[in-house]
């Protein structure tokens, strides 16, 4: 693809945002200026590989995986600190995270959204109670086969990773409105 045709993709939920999310949410917090109205900044990728300590080869397919999940090589994390009950030295491999900004962050939450997370087993919705106070959400998957990048046949070990949302958002309640009208299928709240 060239630069101009690359630039004329856009994702469908990036444009789902200018056109419909930001008035609703202009309207349900009466912001004057649309620079005040939340979006999402990053998705924020984690997963910690504790047994790569014994088995360095889970690290390396860990991070095959990430990179076939994202589309982005991942970057290797260390430990900062050692120790010596677990055999963790300072310095040594544990994990692997990837951030993806932009047009690349739209289109893994349109998958995310759309292929994943139905996929989940026993899905009755997201938790609402994992936003940090500041307008972010963080989520725990604890299967990465929910991903329909991943060959279940070819996955050596089942295991989990962690996927902040990062928002501009001042409160929870902002963030919250923001990921539903994106279309997080967040748990119905009961009153």
């Amino acid at each position: 693809m060239t630069q101009n045709a690359d630039a004329a993709v856009q994702a469908r939920l990036d444009t789902q945002y200018r056109e419909k999310v930001v008035p609703v949410l202009r309207e349900r917090f009466g912001y004057k200026n649309i620079m005040m109205v939340p979006k999402l900044t990053k998705i924020s990728m984690n997963i910690g590989v504790g047994e790569a300590v014994n088995e360095p080869k889970l690290l390396e397919t860990a991070m095959a995986e990430l990179a076939q999940i994202t589309g982005q090589k991942p970057q290797i994390r260390k430990a900062k600190k050692a120790i010596s009950n677990f055999k963790l030295r300072e310095g040594q491999a544990i994990g692997c995270r990837v951030t993806l900004r932009k047009k690349y962050m739209y289109e893994f939450l349109d998958r995310f959204i759309t292929l994943a997370v139905p996929r989940i087993r026993d899905f009755r919705g997201l938790s609402t109670t994992s936003f940090d106070g500041r307008g972010n959400y963080t989520l725990g998957v604890r299967e990465q086969i929910i991903f329909p990048e991943i060959d279940i046949d070819k996955v050596p070990r089942i295991q989990g990773m962690d996927i902040s949302f990062v928002t501009t958002a001042q409160t929870d309640e902002e963030a919250f409105a923001l990921l539903s009208e994106l279309g997080m299928p967040f748990k119905k709240k009961n009153n």
